[in-house]
């Protein structure tokens, strides 16, 4: 098939392809499906081999967040039943965390709900920092906690961590649909924050609210050209209770396109299958290893995921190993320029410009949902709900639209609770 041909040879090369080529994989049939996915495994065999970072979520605080985002359990006015608790004690936080980093997590992601962190929370989460580097050494932190005020993102830095974290989520021209009480413009100033302060960005999307294949393409395109090291994929979990709670739209074939077309678009870095990955991709989980690098390991903010243990399984399955912390995750272009705080991918403002790209080299991290928050809804409204579940039982395979509400878990454990974690 000579458009993957050409793309595996683009990202080979971090040479970023055309629209056209991004919306074109997006467009192939299911009979293509194997060949999709065994062309994006090998630009992600070229950067990361056979290596897969597991991260783990550690929820700070859950819920009574004052922000209207139509895709999140924990929003302004949400009904779902989830668990609701105020800031973990430091020690509380590092304890969960050191859940995941025994399954073998190598990056614990603090996150916060609410629009944004006071100065006192930044005092908070950098304590909540110390203790958990403290009990885990060589442990990556990124923090998570909303929109960021000037100078926060330095006092984060200076506190120990490694990385922020906050999603664009969807495209410019459809982000006012999902939320009124802040911009796509705020969520692009917070993350250039980040990444000015030295911190690696990490910043995804969210597929799954009936958005057309334009608005997955520009935000991929935006991400690239924001320099993000890592970019979470979720896909929506329509939470009871929420806007977008019929939303079902996606297969296990959808969801391995739109990450196929993430690894195209971003060949050289940490493509990570985050919220939703049980739900939509379901048996076909192994197949997305092949594309992207890096999971998150256990639960997330307020729903289960899949039992740490079957993470494990499914990656040694599969024929893949769980990357060391001794590993440098990025590869060396991207890690060094990301040392020096540099930048990298298209950060010199150019649509054309190659992942990575300097003068002598060739071509070329969620608000507060870091992977456990999901949505985003179409030009006008979300697309029209699929059909309402039936009183009869649901079949084994449903097609996109079917809704599908006896996958959705809620979480009852871990940080928060007396029950142990799912790592």
């Amino acid at each position: 098939m000579d458009l993957l041909n050409t793309l595996v040879d683009k990202g080979l090369r971090r040479e970023l392809p055309t629209r056209e080529e991004a919306l074109a994989v997006l467009a192939t049939s299911d009979d293509e499906l194997l060949d999709v996915v065994a062309a994006a495994g090998k630009v992600r065999r070229q950067w990361f081999g056979r290596r897969v970072k597991l991260n783990y979520l550690v929820n700070l605080k859950s819920g009574l967040c004052p922000e209207d985002c139509s895709y999140c359990s924990q929003r302004l006015g949400s009904k779902a039943e989830i668990l609701k608790y105020t800031w973990l004690k430091p020690d509380e936080a590092s304890q969960a965390a050191a859940a995941g980093v025994a399954g073998g997590a190598k990056r614990v992601c603090l996150v916060a709900s609410g629009r944004g962190p006071t100065d006192r929370d930044v005092d908070r989460v950098g304590k909540t920092i110390a203790a958990i580097k403290e009990q885990n050494e060589g442990v990556e932190v990124c923090a998570c906690l909303g929109l960021l005020s000037d100078g926060q993102a330095e006092r984060l830095k200076d506190a120990g961590a490694d990385a922020y974290n906050h999603n664009l989520n969807t495209s410019e021209a459809t982000y006012g649909a999902i939320t009124k009480t802040h911009t796509y413009a705020d969520r692009v100033d917070t993350v250039q924050k980040a990444h000015a302060a030295g911190l690696s960005a990490c910043s995804g999307l969210i597929a799954g609210m009936g958005e057309s294949d334009e608005d997955l393409v520009d935000v991929v395109y935006a991400l690239r050209e924001l320099d993000s090291d890592s970019v979470p994929v979720n896909f929506l979990i329509p939470f009871e209770g929420t806007p977008l709670a019929k939303e079902w739209n996606l297969t296990p074939q959808r969801a391995l396109r739109i990450l196929a077309m993430v690894r195209f678009v971003c060949p050289d870095v940490e493509v990570r299958i985050a919220g939703g990955r049980e739900v939509h991709l379901r048996t076909m989980q192994p197949l997305a290893l092949h594309i992207a690098n890096s999971i998150f390991l256990g639960d997330y903010l307020t729903s289960e995921g899949q039992a740490g243990q079957a993470d494990l399984d499914m990656i040694a399955d599969a024929g893949f190993e769980v990357e060391g912390a001794g590993t440098t995750t990025l590869p060396a272009h991207r890690s060094e320029v990301a040392a020096a705080a540099t930048g990298g991918c298209g950060s010199k403002g150019s649509g054309a410009s190659v992942c990575g790209s300097s003068a002598t080299d060739e071509a070329a991290g969620c608000g507060s949902a870091c992977g456990g928050c999901s949505g985003h809804a179409g030009h006008e409204a979300p697309v029209a709900a699929a059909t309402a579940a039936t009183d009869g039982p649901v079949p084994a395979q449903a097609e996109a639209g079917d809704v599908r509400s006896d996958l959705v878990a809620v979480r009852r454990r871990g940080a928060g609770t007396d029950l142990a974690p799912n790592a």
